[in-house]
């Protein structure tokens, strides 16, 4: 049976440290009435997930305005150690012309080509986390998957 103290909650600001060291994540959002996941680029930019689509893909327009979730992780399958991260929040597409630049400079392009990007900013309203330790393991002792 597994110890109880593998498991460790996290923070907002270790959960947003976090998700800034990983360069894709998954949108989970509603489409035609049902549950839809999209894996997607995103930064973290001044405390918000920027998420980075295809302008042609559609799926700007169904997030825009709407709550959604977000979810990223980077887990080790071997190990079974890691950290995952969950955000829920209000998404809306930027509309800015300077905020649409500064996020072009940053350099964020949707993980599936698109030479336009639409960028959409999820504002965390919601925000849990986990980091999973080796079994017999707790936080004390244990170093991977730790960017």
């Amino acid at each position: 049976m597994e110890r109880e103290d593998r498991v460790e909650t996290l923070s907002e600001a270790e959960c947003l440290r976090l998700l800034s060291t990983v360069p894709v994540g998954r949108v989970v959002y509603t489409e035609h009435a049902l549950p839809a996941v999209l894996p997607v680029s995103f930064e973290v930019l001044d405390g918000r997930l920027v998420l980075a689509l295809r302008r042609d893909c559609g799926t700007a327009r169904g997030l825009d305005g709407t709550v959604v979730a977000f979810q990223a992780d980077l887990l080790d399958p071997v190990t079974r150690t890691g950290w995952s991260v969950l955000v829920h929040g209000r998404a809306d597409v930027l509309r800015g012309a300077e905020q649409v630049e500064r996020v072009r400079r940053s350099g964020l392009r949707p993980w599936v080509g698109g030479s336009s990007p639409v960028f959409v900013s999820l504002v965390p309203e919601l925000v849990s986390g986990r980091r999973l330790f080796p079994a017999g393991r707790g936080a004390s002792g244990w170093t991977a998957l730790r960017p």
